[in-house]
């Protein structure tokens, strides 16, 4: 005869599933993801992560994105400012509140003036960090940083996404000013790229990157993080042929494509898996690659080549540079690989003993890490994880019904 287990063993095991449950059924935001789903948004998206502040966004519980579209943000971009003084005006259009379209339209005296991440970041002076919200007439919202004598700026568009009391993403017409947020940033750092490369066996990729102009690019993105991905002088040498035959802007879109506008260590790299942007990443046009930790290596697939991470030239944060055993060529550019011939029902017909060169090919194909998720962003580094809990529910689901029946 079965008998009942003790109360308190009962009321431990019930209190650890529901915690396991709750912390499974909880999601954690994600807004690389969110705004991935809508690329009228990409450039915006883009910067949030050069900025470091998709970071910040991910790691919050309570938070409010007034995006904008590329169109905003190319009016934003024609200013030419620095990463760090991009970082303080786009700060300005996270909010340390959560406001939901309803909320928009429910807001007391009509008027609120939220905190935003710029003035979080303590590099705000009085309330210079703060936005007004305004219910308009008409239904319209209205919003305006405080330092800007009190004009609405921009109003609301539509709602993005919203996982309430969590994450709020939405559109606004355009860009909130700020005298304060979009006063000049001193750079951090006087490291100067094309040098280091030129000294550690890079010598020839830091030529095209000065001869194209990319290297201002790359110099842009230096002060809030930048991961260069560096083929060696011989890689170089035996590609020219290729690269010549390319057009100028298609040379600048491909030394651009080994940039990440992010600090990614190598221990990043290896528990990071997925996607990756690069600094050629802009609208419609991914140019992104997937980043596969392969034992010992780290390897980046393009869907026309995979190339192996095989030293580091420098690392001092901001600034990381590695070398490479191949150029990465983007499907932008490039044409993808055929499929092995070795996956058909004829290959699989070769004679016993029989290898042809063919069947090599497909070897190496077959050691190729996979893209295993076109959704991945990298964002582990913007503070993001997921619990896979299913598998810990049933293992007390399990011990439950076991203890239950003893």
């Amino acid at each position: 005869m079965a008998h009942a287990p003790p109360l308190t063993t009962t009321f431990f095991l019930s209190f650890l599933l529901v915690a396991i449950f709750s912390s499974t059924t909880s999601h954690a935001h994600n807004i690389t993801q969110i705004l991935a789903k809508h690329p009228e948004f990409s450039t915006f998206n883009h910067y949030l992560t050069a900025t470091h502040l998709a970071a910040e966004i991910n790691r919050r519980l309570t938070i409010t994105v007034l995006a904008l579209d590329n169109s905003a943000m190319s009016s934003l971009l024609s200013k030419q400012y620095s990463i760090p003084t991009l970082k303080n005006i786009l700060s300005l259009h996270v909010l340390t509140d959560y406001f939901g379209s309803k909320k928009l339209h429910q807001i007391t005296d009509g008027s609120s003036l939220t905190s935003s991440m710029f003035q979080a970041s303590g590099s705000a002076t009085g309330t210079s960090g703060y936005v007004n919200i305004t219910d308009l007439k008409g239904g319209k919202v209205g919003f305006g940083t405080e330092d800007n004598n009190g004009k609405l700026d921009a109003v609301y568009v539509k709602s993005l996404k919203e996982i309430p009391y969590n994450i709020s993403v939405l559109q606004i017409s355009q860009v909130l000013n700020s005298e304060e947020a979009a006063a000049p940033i001193a750079a951090p750092s006087d490291l100067n790229l094309t040098v280091i490369m030129a000294k550690q066996g890079c010598k020839a990729f830091a030529d095209l990157l000065k001869d194209t102009g990319a290297k201002t690019t790359f110099e842009q993105n230096l002060d809030g993080g930048l991961t260069v991905f560096c083929p060696t002088d011989a890689v170089i040498s035996s590609f020219m042929p290729r690269y010549k035959n390319l057009t100028a802007a298609h040379k600048v879109s491909l030394l651009l494509y080994h940039g990440v506008p992010v600090y990614q260590s190598l221990q990043t790299l290896k528990s990071s898996n997925g996607v990756m942007n690069t600094l050629a990443t802009d609208g419609a046009n991914k140019y992104d690659f997937t980043v596969q930790d392969d034992g010992e290596d780290v390897t980046l697939k393009t869907k026309v080549v995979t190339a192996k991470i095989t030293g580091t030239l420098k690392d001092e944060e901001p600034l990381i540079i590695f070398k490479v055993n191949k150029v990465l060529l983007p499907r932008e550019l490039f044409k993808a690989e055929p499929e092995p011939a070795a996956h058909s029902p004829k290959a699989a017909k070769a004679p016993k003993g029989a290898k042809s060169n063919k069947a090599d090919a497909a070897d190496e194909e077959a050691d190729a890490p996979v893209d295993d998720s076109a959704d991945q962003t990298a964002d582990n580094e913007n503070g993001v994880g997921k619990i896979n809990g299913g598998k810990l529910i049933w293992i007390v689901l399990s011990l439950c019904m076991e203890i239950f029946f003893m």
